[in-house]
């Protein structure tokens, strides 16, 4: 699971590097994401600078936005096999943090 995390995370970094508008949109932003799986496994990453750092195992107290899911459900999503809204529909999915934060997260990937 973690080497799929670290690829999106060299995506996104990449997509940064090549889109300067989105690059605008970072600046000054500092987000940190967790992700906890249902089998008691814990991701994180830090948002800053406009890059994302490498993905980190363990949890983080106070994520600014936290993905809470099971393995296989995680692993559909980054495949793209799942839409992360019918994830969300289904209730396979469940996350936290407020609205903007969310928005900003799901248009990044």
């Amino acid at each position: 699971m973690k080497d799929l995390l670290d690829g999106l995370v060299a995506k996104f970094n990449a997509k940064v590097d090549g889109d300067a508008g989105l690059r605008d949109e970072l600046v000054g932003v500092t987000k940190t994401v967790l992700i906890e799986l249902k089998d008691g496994t814990k991701y994180h990453f830090v948002l800053k600078d406009s890059k994302l750092s490498g993905v980190q195992d363990g949890g983080v107290e106070h994520p600014d936005v936290a993905i809470i899911t099971d393995t296989d459900t995680l692993r559909g999503l980054l495949l793209r096999e799942i839409g992360p809204w019918k994830a969300y529909a289904m209730g396979k999915i469940r996350l936290k943090g407020n609205l903007e934060d969310l928005a900003r997260f799901r248009k990044f990937f």
